[in-house]
């Protein structure tokens, strides 16, 4: 029988889905903020403020975050399970990705937050 060692009940192929998806979501937003880079070479604070008033980039910089996390999440537990294994520390391999995984889970909230905030606060 195979388990899912990626993540807590999911399977393989859904991390696998979720690692592809936003990794293109991250790639998107790369090309379209480099594309209106290079499309306002005289960038004004207005021309980048109003840039990122839209809905529809505050919604997409939202994704942006969220697929930020999510990619992060599952390449680092597939780093640490691969990686940070009993043969090489010994028994407190558990414990130690668990504790890396806490630690990004707390950047993570806090990253998302602080995002959300910036993008979405009343001003």
């Amino acid at each position: 029988m195979v388990t899912a060692i990626t993540s807590w009940g999911r399977s393989g192929l859904s991390d696998w889905l979720i690692q592809r998806f936003s990794a293109l979501v991250l790639a998107t937003y790369t090309l379209v903020v480099l594309g209106f880079l290079i499309l306002h070479p005289q960038l004004t604070y207005a021309e980048w403020s109003g840039f990122y008033s839209q809905l529809w980039m505050r919604v997409f910089s939202l994704l942006v975050l969220v697929s930020t996390v999510a990619h992060g999440w599952i390449g680092l537990w597939g780093v640490l399970t691969d990686y940070v294994t009993s043969r090489m520390i010994g028994s407190s391999a558990l414990m130690l990705r668990m504790i890396a995984l806490l630690i990004y889970a707390l950047i993570s909230v806090t990253f998302l937050v602080w995002g959300v905030e910036i993008l979405w606060g009343f001003k």
